[in-house]
């Protein structure tokens, strides 16, 4: 732990996508920072076994992102359970099925934009209103450096990428003057069973990188952890990368 200056005790974060890589390493990060944690997931096996782990800070909520009746009580119930709701990750996503458009499947083209777009969307504006009563928030959404290079093969990636950094920064526009931050994280390529689906397609030089070649996923966990800290303030509205030598500098993380 790099930040160990960052204390977040007596704030309540939700991390969507908590089953495993980047999701389970924040929610693991940011109780060590004293947040309460809430896991969202559809495996609800899976982040029960976290939550048990990470202590008794942490609870798991299955919940499918997509869905915005699943949102809405999943929502309810964290706040029922903690009393509010401080910080919002947005990390829940899907890479696959890996296509050229020609050959998209357009059921799972559309099944990837109700997962990386519209379940962004959907916990924001569920926790939109909490934040507000309690005088403001921090919601963190995963970008990629997809959200502005065309990656062959990723067309459902690229397109939901480059949607949701542009909500956050519609966001902002709406929401910082209420006191609620919004920002994205652009961590670059992880070493999570993301890289192993992208691998696997054999499509586009993402594929091709080396294991090592990735970061991580407690890198970016580190980085998001950061971005709840006032010195990251000048980064709401836009994605703050960790792809850079100056971006891993601000974190605190070693250069590549």
């Amino acid at each position: 732990m790099l930040n160990n200056d960052i204390d977040l005790t007596g704030q309540t974060a939700i991390v969507t996508g908590a089953s495993r890589g980047i999701g389970e390493a924040t929610a693991w990060r940011l109780a060590n920072a004293g947040a309460n944690v809430v896991l969202f997931a559809r495996s609800g096996a899976a982040i029960e076994s976290i939550a048990a782990a990470t202590g008794p800070r942490a609870l798991a909520i299955a919940c499918d992102v997509a869905d915005w009746e699943s949102v809405s009580w999943a929502i309810a119930r964290a706040i029922e359970h903690f009393g509010q709701i401080d910080i919002l990750i947005n990390n829940a996503g899907v890479i696959d099925p890996i296509a050229r458009i020609a050959d998209a499947d357009p059921e799972g083209w559309s099944r990837a934009v109700d997962i990386n777009l519209k379940g962004v969307f959907h916990c924001t504006r569920a926790v939109l209103p909490v934040m507000k009563m309690s005088g403001g928030g921090t919601i963190i959404n995963i970008s990629s450096g997809a959200a502005t290079s065309a990656l062959e093969g990723w067309s459902h990636y690229s397109a939901t990428k480059a949607a949701v950094l542009m909500f956050t920064a519609c966001v902002h526009k709406e929401e910082a003057a209420n006191g609620i931050r919004c920002v994205g994280l652009s961590p670059g390529t992880v070493a999570t069973q993301f890289q192993r689906t992208i691998q696997a397609a054999g499509i586009n030089p993402v594929s091709k990188l080396a294991w090592s070649d990735h970061i991580p996923a407690e890198w970016a966990a580190e980085a998001v952890v950061w971005l709840t800290s006032d010195a990251a303030h000048v980064h709401d509205g836009g994605d703050f990368s960790i792809k850079t030598d100056v971006g891993r500098a601000a974190v605190g993380l070693p250069p590549l």
